[in-house]
């Protein structure tokens, strides 16, 4: 039997465009955010959550729930935010 690589390069080539378009959506989207802060600290945040997107996924995903029950945006991120400081703070001393 005869192994089809091309379909494996096509799958692993449109995951990887895939990923890569998202992640320079998600830079420019949290750029935007970061307006006031220093460039060296906008680095340091982009490339923690660059090194560690499961668990800035993990903290999206809390927040969401939180505002579908009704908590404001901004109360609902400074309660997930307060919740894993611990963590957030392990990751950008890393």
């Amino acid at each position: 039997m005869i192994k089809d690589t091309s379909w494996d390069f096509f799958i692993t080539s449109y995951y990887n465009a895939r990923m890569g378009i998202k992640n320079f959506i998600l830079k420019q989207t949290m750029k935007a955010k970061m307006k006031g802060l220093p460039e060296e600290q906008q680095q340091m945040i982009l490339a923690v959550v660059e090194k560690h997107p499961e668990f800035f996924e993990k903290i999206g995903e809390e927040i969401k729930r939180k505002k579908k029950a009704g908590m404001s945006e901004e109360a609902a991120t400074m309660q997930v935010m307060r919740q894993y400081q611990g963590e957030l703070q392990k990751l950008i001393q890393q």
